[in-house]
């Protein structure tokens, strides 16, 4: 029973990537995935030390933009309190 817990965690675990550069409008999203894919984008990360944020709300509704869009203007003040 654990065992299938701990499945069903990792195949929802999503993680999103976002980059600001300051020439942008927004920051964008430029990575997104689910279960092992999130796995691989948290790894890339803290092999670049790269901060990570957990907010699995906030992960999830990242994860429906598209890959390279802009983060919309409703969350620019979420966003900007994790950069």
């Amino acid at each position: 029973m654990e065992e299938q817990k701990d499945k069903d965690r990792i195949k929802s675990k999503t993680a999103v990537a976002i980059s600001y550069d300051r020439q942008d409008s927004a920051p964008k999203i430029i990575a997104t995935g689910k279960g092992y894919l999130a796995d691989r984008i948290i790894e890339r990360a803290k092999e670049r030390n790269i901060p990570l944020h957990k907010d699995e709300t906030l992960a999830g509704t990242l994860a429906k933009l598209e890959l390279g869009s802009y983060i919309p203007p409703e969350l620019y003040d979420v966003v900007a309190e994790i950069l």
